[in-house]
């Protein structure tokens, strides 16, 4: 009998169970904006779209800053439900273990996909910075068409 749960015991921990369960699912749901946002925008960086590009990083930053604000609300929230629902509904665990093992993949995933991207921004980069460099400047020994011209003298004084 000093294993039963009291109605507000139990009713704490289912609550505290759903909240855990719907909070992963955001951070799923995060996690595949931002795994799109990846795909997208390799997609801009092997089209050379510059303005695609841009727009997608800021796009990451911002699904990235929504990540990290769920996370902060999430830990304290897995503290709990460790503390006080794990062990007691098998179904329950399972399903936010599932959870939390699909999450981990996303975020492989995801990792994956950013180290991708960057390698390609690099090669990118690198492609244009040898462009520049191989840049010929028609004007580069000309003189400019601006300058003053500084005034010839045609007439030689010679004494002896």
């Amino acid at each position: 009998m000093a294993n039963e749960l009291s109605a507000e015991e139990l009713n704490q921990r289912v609550l505290i169970l759903k909240r855990f369960r719907q909070l992963l699912e955001q951070q799923r749901q995060k996690f595949q904006e931002y795994l799109l946002v990846l795909e997208k925008q390799q997609d801009s960086i092997e089209s050379e779209d510059t303005e695609a590009i841009l727009s997608h990083a800021e796009l990451e930053q911002q699904v990235v800053r929504g990540i990290s604000n769920l996370q902060k609300v999430i830990m304290p929230m897995n503290e709990m439900y460790n503390a006080s629902v794990r062990g007691t509904d098998s179904k329950a665990e399972k399903s936010v273990e599932d959870l939390q093992y699909e999450l981990n993949s996303l975020q492989n995933r995801v990792l994956e996909q950013n180290q991708k991207n960057r390698t390609l921004l690099r090669e990118h980069m690198n492609v244009i910075r040898t462009q520049i460099e191989n840049f010929k400047n028609p004007y580069r020994n000309n003189r400019s068409v601006y300058a003053t011209k500084v005034a010839e003298g045609n007439l030689i004084a010679v004494e002896v």
